[in-house]
């Protein structure tokens, strides 16, 4: 069985009624697509590259001793570029996945799946990794299809045990590597270092992502694209004939017809060689048109030059293009579509934004205890009662002192020294104490500086309630005239 015959896209137009992975029967059709070459194909592998080091690379990345990212969903702890996130955050979280999510639509509504064919972590470890594993161990598409379809012997269990044994090898570092962004480096360095025992919940967790990389990437593979992946779905709603997608130019393409030697060829560019087919990893013929199957590796790019170039032709048969742009050689258009998108997604980046520059260390909030009066102390001075509370959203315990910055007088903590616990809520009360002759109205405005260790971090404007004494003795000796 060759890889064409196994990855056709069925009966002349049939192709929309059936899938390149399954069977007439209704079985799994396993795939073994031809390795890609070519310049996307250099492009992707340092992508590819670039990617991976990033992604096992920024574990070990620290900020003050802390993770440069964290997602501990579990202990509501987020870490993003060094700045810690708590459950008091959860509106930008919020807005941050709701503006992810209309980036994404903009996106795919322009550029099609192009993060599926380069940036997805599925595809890239699918055809960067295992794939590559796939022809180190095995051999090119045809031997592979060959070796499956051999009976057991001595040379296949080999080689099937080495490559399944590097399967397991990488998915246990892939699984070692989520953890690390869930539980921190530090963390998981005890797993490391020390008996299984004593880490039994890590350990369970390293165990179980282990074993489902190692399905997903030895068994489900690209179904996974296209059977599970929720974005691959979203196609039929956001593409349109604008949208630049891998598109077949079937204007210059068709009719399409073999390459025969001394004859002077009518068709179209298209020599029907099927090489294009057989690089795709879903299986699917790319001259069919926009598939949901498609995942925008551009293999079929590279395959489609490679032939172009040998047989004198431009480039290009197969490319970066849209419906429009095929059909009508229309370049990029503003729809109102693409518009409308982008005005939301720069209306959420903005909000975002000014949400993140406003965001404080502290959150402090001083209010006059509601139903109280002030109090009349000793050596005419006048207390009033307040109640204090301060969110701290940094990383240590930190502790608060008030002072009275206008007008005169002293604040006064009830219970001693305060702390404000990280990523928690400090409450307490404080007195604000001020001497009788300096307050000329009933409401006085006063200023309280809010410090940190001895950093004033914020001012509170707030009031203050008092008798007036001149008034009062205005009053007294008004009555006493009278008498």
């Amino acid at each position: 069985m060759t890889s064409s015959e196994q990855s056709g896209p069925g009966p002349e137009g049939s192709f929309r009624d059936s899938l390149g992975i399954v069977s007439q029967e209704g079985k799994r059709r396993w795939l073994f697509p031809k390795a890609p070459s070519g310049r996307f194909h250099r492009a992707r592998i340092a992508m590819s590259a670039l990617l991976l080091l990033i992604l096992f690379g920024i574990p070990f990345i620290k900020i003050g001793n802390h993770p440069f990212f964290l997602f501990n969903f579990l202990q509501r702890k987020l870490i993003l570029f060094g700045t810690v996130f708590g459950p008091h955050d959860f509106y930008l979280v919020g807005l941050s996945v709701i503006t992810g999510i209309i980036f994404i639509i903009l996106f795919t509504v322009v550029f099609g799946r192009l993060f599926c064919g380069w940036i997805c972590p599925q595809t890239v470890f699918m055809e960067m990794v295992f794939r590559k594993i796939d022809y180190f161990v095995e051999g090119d598409h045809r031997e592979q299809a060959r070796l499956r379809a051999s009976s057991w012997n001595g040379k296949k269990l080999f080689r099937k045990s080495v490559k399944y044994a590097i399967y397991a090898a990488v998915s246990f570092l892939i699984a070692n590597t989520l953890l690390a962004y869930v539980v921190g480096i530090d963390e998981l360095g005890k797993l490391v270092s020390e008996p299984p025992a004593n880490n039994i919940g890590l350990f369970t967790a390293v165990v179980g992502f282990s074993v489902v990389f190692y399905w997903i990437f030895s068994w489900f593979r690209e179904q996974a694209c296209i059977l599970v992946c929720p974005y691959g779905r979203l196609q039929g709603v956001l593409l349109d004939r604008n949208s630049i997608v891998i598109a077949y130019d079937h204007v210059r393409g068709e009719p399409r017809g073999k390459l025969r030697r001394d004859q002077v060829r009518q068709e179209g560019d298209c020599i029907d060689c099927h090489q294009c087919v057989d690089v795709c990893p879903t299986g699917i013929d790319i001259r069919n048109g926009t598939q949901l199957e498609c995942v925008n590796c551009t293999a079929c790019i590279d395959a489609c030059d490679t032939i172009m170039d040998g047989i004198k032709k431009p480039r290009g048969l197969i490319r970066y293009a849209s419906a429009n742009g095929i059909t009508q050689g229309a370049g990029f258009r503003w729809t109102a579509r693409v518009i409308g998108y982008t005005a939301v997604l720069a209306v959420l980046i903005a909000v975002l934004t000014i949400l993140l520059i406003r965001r404080t260390p502290l959150d402090v909030t001083v209010l006059r205890t509601p139903g109280m009066m002030f109090q009349e102390l000793p050596d005419d001075r006048i207390s009033n009662v307040y109640d204090l509370k301060v969110l701290n959203k940094m990383f240590n315990d930190v502790p608060v002192t008030l002072r009275l910055l206008e007008p005169a007088g002293e604040v006064e903590i009830v219970g001693g020294p305060l702390v404000a616990p990280s990523q928690g809520v400090m409450q307490s009360k404080v007195l604000v104490v001020l001497p009788q002759d300096g307050i000329r109205r009933m409401s006085t405005p006063i200023t309280i500086g809010i410090f940190a260790d001895t950093v004033l971090i914020q001012r509170i404007a707030t009031t203050f309630l008092g008798p007036v004494k001149h008034k009062k003795d205005a009053d007294h000796e008004h009555e006493g005239g009278h008498e």
